[in-house]
């Protein structure tokens, strides 16, 4: 229950920093709105939409352990200032999702968690690392509406944007079957696997918390 409970909240709150980055930079950028919305308050509530937000980050945790983040912030785009701004926005999240394995890593770097399966504290943030590799990775991949290609849809002209945009949600769902039932799922694990190592946390541990996870998940359907 306790690496249940620790994924969860941390999870919830890395996908509210995450939207709260989308908002930052917008307001930033001269989209006045976001604060009118309450997307600058991390308050999960204005973060919500009930697809995004709640069933396939569900969905992608149970099918995978894939981090997927799930709040929506609308920004109004057309206030903001120019097309630098129009891409910082999009990678403003992903950014928060840095700050996030930065400081996981230190916390493991400086030993105040250790790689020691039998504490829950370091399983649950080992696994909430992965999560949050996962996210970075899936997020730069860019096929809309995911964030990678939001970056690179100012600089597109309008109607190849449109067209993409049109056909987004087919692509994604095709990514998302490859992630789960072809040969690119084994090589993108290896790739958080690879990171998660580099950065001092054993990549077991990161599994080791997912099975605990699921493992909970399951005993409450038994």
């Amino acid at each position: 229950m306790e690496v249940f409970i620790v994924v969860t909240v941390l999870w919830i709150f890395s996908v509210c920093i995450h939207e709260f980055g989308h908002a930052w930079a917008a307001y930033c950028g001269g989209d006045y709105t976001v604060k009118d919305k309450g997307y600058l308050t991390l308050n999960p509530l204005h973060y919500t939409h009930p697809v995004y937000s709640i069933v396939m980050p569900v969905v992608f945790l149970l099918l995978g352990g894939i981090g997927l983040p799930g709040g929506a912030v609308y920004i109004e785009r057309q206030l903001l200032r120019s097309r630098e701004w129009d891409t910082w926005v999009s990678l403003a999240g992903i950014a928060m999702n840095i700050v996030m394995v930065v400081i996981i890593s230190v916390l493991f770097k400086i030993g105040v968690l250790k790689n020691d399966p039998q504490n829950m504290a370091s399983v649950s943030l080992s696994f909430l690392l992965q999560l949050e590799v996962s996210a970075i990775l899936l997020n730069l991949i860019p096929i809309p509406p995911l964030d990678g290609f939001q970056a690179i849809a100012p600089w597109l002209p309008g109607d190849l944007r449109e067209k993409l945009f049109q056909w987004g949600q087919v692509g994604q769902w095709i990514l998302f079957l490859l992630l789960f039932m072809g040969p690119l799922g084994y090589y993108f694990w290896n790739i958080v696997s690879i990171i998660s190592n580099f950065l001092g946390v054993d990549s077991s541990m990161g599994y080791r918390g997912y099975e605990t996870y699921m493992g909970f998940i399951h005993s409450l359907f038994r």
